[in-house]
Order: structure tokens, then sequence, then C-alpha cells
């Protein structure tokens, strides 16, 4: 949602003393101030951001004129960009216990140790419900955007729900899991948006639907059923005190670098076992441009703790170069295809059960290998746990796990996929699948 902003206006006289909101949220940006959710106007405002200038903290509040009437920032860190928060705030000032005036739960389990713990007076009102906005992805008049995903919007008008109204634990997994359709109720001015993909209609019984303020709405197949591999902005080798994380947009999935240093992307999902397909698209160039697209046995890169990391000198790690087309294998190069330049798109084939990795472009499988049956492609060490990525050299690219876009821009045609899990620009080959939690347990 970088640089994205929905919101809408409420109207005034309903409940400002007792309301509940919910929603499942993937983060990506760990860098600046992010406006979650938001309700009222800036000064006079509630509901979450996300700074993490200062710690990583998550600052759940209410502000008005004379100051914050709430307060709560819990101790425990969050810093997951790979999974869902399930996030659960209920308000009650009417409760003559302070504590129970405000109940935050993350993924069904309920905050009680807080770094700043400011709780309402009785029966104060807050910000929300008096002829101003609820906003998502921003507050009004400021540019404190929020870069992730966010799904399953409810907003409870007179009601103090718990987390377990809205999701509940798989008795199997212990996994925190998602009600895609809980049994509230959500008065006059309560809502629920982006249900099923980035629709802004209203879901729930009323007519409060949102609208776009700025940046566009995309679409993601990735949500709190089935997470998707992202860049993970957590990973990056340093090297005389820096990192080695390239520039991360587009909820992770954009990665640049404007000067002549290698960074690295890795996936924040890896594999041992299955077959998996993802695309990479050369977005631009900074001159002269290096790039590497491939995978890596992730013991051997947490192994490499100085200097930088390339596919071409690192055991058990398989790279495809942009300039040569040659294919590196654990340091040792071969010539094996073409080479790309901005606008291509190569896909990358991974078979850890044959132990076999493919390299497309454009569609066209390079070295005459066939993925789909098993011939041609290249050898990979068995028995390790795999990552996919790209090292890159003065560049910028685009990755489709399995979301249908290139950054914000969707696929031209999307290919066949039997597996029905991710869409592709291109056919993914037989008996592959995303990257993806569903994929990792077909």
């Amino acid at each position: 949602m970088a640089n994205t902003h929905i919101q809408r206006t409420t109207g005034s006289g309903d409940n400002r003393r007792k309301f509940t909101y919910s929603f499942w949220v993937k983060l990506a940006d760990l860098t600046g101030e992010n406006k979650v959710f938001i309700y009222g106007t800036s000064g006079t405002e509630g509901g979450i951001n996300i700074n993490y200038p200062n710690d990583g903290k998550w600052n759940f509040y209410d502000y008005q004129s004379n100051g914050y009437t709430y307060q709560l920032v819990p101790n425990r860190l969050f810093r997951d960009t790979n999974g869902y928060y399930h996030v659960t705030v209920a308000v009650d000032t009417t409760q003559a216990t302070s504590s129970n005036r405000v109940k935050i739960w993350i993924n069904g389990v309920q905050e009680t140790s807080f770094a700043t713990e400011t709780y309402p007076s009785q029966n104060a009102e807050m910000a929300c419900n008096n002829s101003n906005l609820f906003s998502l992805g921003n507050c009004p008049t400021q540019s404190n955007y929020f870069s992730g995903i966010v799904s399953h919007v409810h907003f409870s008008d007179g009601y103090a729900y718990q987390a377990s109204d809205f999701g509940s634990t798989d008795a199997t997994t212990g996994e925190w899991q998602i009600n895609t359709s809980p049994n509230i109720s959500y008065g006059s001015q309560g809502f629920f948006i982006l249900k099923d993909g980035n629709s802004l209609t209203d879901q729930s019984p009323n007519s409060n639907d949102f609208s776009t303020v700025s940046g566009t709405l995309t679409k993601s197949e990735d949500n709190p059923s089935n997470v998707f591999a992202t860049f993970n902005p957590l990973i990056g080798l340093h090297s005389n005190g820096g990192t080695l994380v390239p520039n991360l947009e587009a909820g992770n999935t954009d990665a640049w670098y404007n000067s002549t240093q290698w960074r690295i992307a890795q996936s924040t999902l890896a594999t041992s076992s299955g077959k998996y397909y993802a695309e990479f698209k050369q977005s631009n160039d900074y001159g002269t441009d290096y790039a590497y697209i491939g995978i890596w046995d992730i013991d051997a890169y947490a192994e490499k703790i100085t200097g930088y990391p390339l596919l071409s000198d690192m055991a058990n790690c398989f790279g495809f170069r942009n300039d040569t087309g040659d294919v590196y294998a654990s340091g040792s190069s071969s010539s094996y295809g073409s080479s790309w330049t901005t606008n291509d798109i190569i896909g990358i084939a991974l078979d850890c059960d044959n132990n076999k990795l493919y390299f497309s472009k454009n569609g066209t499988w390079q070295n005459s290998a066939n993925p789909s049956n098993g011939t041609g492609g290249v050898s990979i060490t068995a028995d390790k746990t795999y990552a996919m990525g790209l090292h890159l050299y003065n560049s910028a690219y685009r990755v489709n796990f399995g979301n249908g876009y290139f950054g914000t821009t969707a696929v031209s045609s999307a290919g066949t996929n039997a597996s029905g899990i991710g869409i592709f620009e291109y056919d993914v080959p037989t008996g592959f699948t995303a990257l993806s939690t569903k994929g990792l347990n077909e």
C-alpha cells in the first residue's frame, strides 16, 4: 500500500465510547513511520501507528487537543515481514476497571505488558464517529504511508469484541487463522472492507464504502490464508559496517540499488523439497549493471560473514548472469543461455525433488531444457535448503512470486498454472507451483 491512502467520512452522534476494529496486516517497510489504521484527522485522531525509528514499537492511541486520551505501546517488537499479524482493538470506556477500557490482541493473544500504559477515563469519548474520517494507509494531511498489505478490515460501531470473534487457533497446527465471515454486529458506522481482493465496497449490512485518495490499491494473491514469498529486508551480510540489502519497495517485491556495489535480495521463504517457479523482471539499469538470478543454500550464505556475497563464489549457490548468459554453480561458470536487459523476464524453476534448476528468458527455457519433463537443467546439491533471489549491481528488478504483478503493474497475459496457486506472466511448468505457504504444503 505504499503511497496508497483510502478513506471514508463518518457521520456524527454515533458511539464514541464503545467500538472494535480488527484487521490482518503484513509488514514491509521496517525503516519509517507507518500510519496503518487511523480515525479522525491530524492532531485529533486515534488508531495504530507503527514507528520503526523508535525501536519498532506499535503505538495504539487516541489523541485529542488536550493530549492522549489513551496510549498503549506494547513492550514486545513486531518485525516479521513474512507472515501476517492479526490486530484486534476493543474500546469500551464505560468499564469501571481502567485496563478493561482498551484491550489489544495480536494473533489472538491479549497484550498485557506495555512500555507506555495510559488508559482513558471512564466514559471518555474518542476521536472517532465525530463527523471526521476513517483512513487506511496514511493519516490525512500527513505523508506517513504504510508499506505492506492490509486485509479483512472490520469496524464495529457500539460493540466491544474479542480477537476470538475474528479468528481461531487451528487444532492441528496451533496457528492463528482467519475467520473470513465473523458473526458480529456493525452498528450504523461500521464496515467490512478488503475481504476478497482490493474492493472498497462495504461487505457489512451498511453501505459505508471507502474511496481511494492517492496511489493504487493493488489486489494481492498474498493473504492470511496463503502467504507468498517476498524479499526479506532483515537478511543481508555486513561488509565494513554496511548492510548489503538493496532498496526495497512495493511490499518488498521491488529491489534496486543505484550504485556500483553489490546487493542481495533473498526470499522470505526457503525450501528443501518440492518444485517452485518465480519470475524476475529487470526494470532499470543505472549504467554498467550486473545481476545473478538464482538460488542459494541458506546455511552457506549464513556462514559467509565477510565480503560481498556473490552467486559466483559461494558453495551450493547457483545463478544465471545477465550480461553473459552464463550459469554459475558453486563458484564455477559455464555457458548456458542468452543475456538479458531491461524489461526482459527471467523465469526460474527450482526442482528440489530431482535436484535440478532451470532458467527461462521471456518464456523460452534456456539451453534446450524442459522442467516439465525434467530434461536438461542445472544440477544442484541435494539435501540443502534453498532460498530464491538475486544479487544486483547498479540495477533494479521486480519479482513476481505469484502475486501476478511486477511492482504495481499486472502481468500482461497470465500463463497457465495447473496448481492454481499464484498468477504468472508465462506458463508454469507442469508439477511446479508458487513459493508460498500453500505451495510448500502441497
